[in-house]
């Protein structure tokens, strides 16, 4: 049984192993694309008014532990905005955005 929100899928997992072994800087500037990325996605979005907009029960939990700042990413506040941000994509978005980065990092 998966009890973190991120080990339902391998590539949030992975993508998240690799930011935490991130220098800081890297970490920072990575979390901020993130979030560039991000905003385009829902910018698009907006456009389709029959877009699902359910975010999922594991991932409100993630976000509730993040508002109360007990995760290793959740002190990066930078980061933990990213992930906030792109947790409101439909999964789909938000697992191509982690396979992404999971490819890109492990390059």
């Amino acid at each position: 049984m998966n009890r973190r929100w991120y080990d339902s899928n391998e590539y949030t997992q992975k993508a998240l192993t690799l930011l935490k072994d991130m220098d800081e800087n890297r970490r920072r500037a990575l979390s901020h694309d993130l979030t560039t990325v991000v905003k385009q996605i829902k910018e698009m979005h907006e456009e389709d008014e029959e877009q699902d907009v359910s975010i999922g029960i594991d991932r409100v939990l993630g976000l509730y532990k993040i508002s109360n700042s007990r995760r290793w990413y959740d002190k990066v506040s930078i980061l933990s905005y990213a992930l906030k941000t792109m947790s409101t994509l439909p999964k789909e978005d938000f697992y191509n955005i982690m396979e992404g980065l999971t490819t890109s990092l492990s390059a």
